[in-house]
């Protein structure tokens, strides 16, 4: 009788282990051990964060204010330096902790509607490691470790410049069109800005830190595409990551376009409304702040 051959073994595999750079051997001191594996560390970024620190965050938490500071050329203690610390924190550090130390981002009853792990920077970095039936040198490794830091590295930069300067330039004319609202609109509920800037983050903070009732909260946001070309109209959403909006443009406009948008909304230069209502355009600024007229008094 024959019988099939025995299942293959790793023993011929030299060894070669995933991509987890130098050992720290069990210890944090601030200085040259950035480990978080001991039974006793609970360490976080700051009072604000709940997600235990890993190695990354400690290097980030040390050495990244200096980082910043020298990027963007400001003093450290600015509070240019301190606002981008914590938003790059909670926008890309925080996610890799939170890997590191297997804490989920939802309550495990929740199921996901779609998977969302395909395409992560764990999972980007996972496939620089060998498969398990590849063989690999000590070299073959190091070259492998380089690519994912050299990768890792110009991700966290390409962020930081993005979040230092363009993301928090935009604070200042999110604060300008909050204050002019009303000259635009007797209600305020109208914010309009000359080009498309990053507002979603800086609007909601601004309304915490001034104190804006709800009935005084901004519903739509417009802004230019860009000299002579069209405009948009925003629906304001109701939190920064959210696809459902405060107040959705009018459901009889939604999924039009073009001329059949101008003669049901009754504005002329129609573009389009999007089927879900939260965003909309039209040929000239006249013509999407009547949009968002018309939407403030539509049910």
């Amino acid at each position: 009788m024959t019988y099939p051959p025995p299942s293959p073994t790793l023993s011929y595999i030299p060894n070669c282990p995933p991509l987890t750079g130098p050992q720290v051997q069990g210890q944090y001191d601030g200085t040259k051990h950035f480990d978080h594996h001991q039974r006793a560390f609970t360490e976080t970024f700051s009072p604000d964060f709940n997600t235990k620190l890993s190695s990354a965050g400690l290097i980030y938490k040390h050495f990244a204010p200096r980082i910043i500071s020298q990027r963007l050329q400001q003093p450290e203690e600015s509070a240019a330096v301190q606002i981008v610390l914590n938003k790059l924190y909670g926008e890309f550090i925080e996610a890799l902790d939170a890997n590191d130390n297997g804490i989920s981002a939802y309550p495990a009853d929740v199921k996901a509607s779609f998977n969302d792990k395909g395409v992560t920077l764990a999972s980007i970095v996972g496939g620089l490691n060998p498969a398990w039936n590849e063989e690999c040198s000590d070299e073959q490794h190091d070259i492998r470790f380089v690519k994912a830091s050299n990768l890792i590295g110009e991700v966290f930069v390409n962020k930081l410049d993005y979040y230092g300067k363009a993301w928090l330039p935009a604070r200042d004319f999110v604060i300008s069109a909050l204050q002019n609202r009303k000259s635009i609109h007797q209600s305020g509920k109208i914010m309009v800005f000359e080009t498309p800037i990053p507002w979603k983050d800086h609007l909601f903070t601004l309304e915490d830190e001034l104190n804006i009732p709800g009935e005084e909260k901004p519903l739509y946001v417009l802004y230019g595409e860009g000299p002579g070309k069209n405009w948009r109209i925003q629906a304001v959403p109701v939190s920064k990551d959210s696809f459902a909006s405060r107040k959705p443009l009018p459901e009889v406009w939604r999924g039009l376009r073009d001329e059949k948008l101008s003669e049901i909304s009754g504005i002329d230069g129609g573009v389009f409304v999007h089927a879900s209502g939260f965003i909309g355009g039209n040929k000239t600024y006249e013509g999407v702040l009547k949009m968002a007229e018309g939407a403030l008094d539509m049910a």
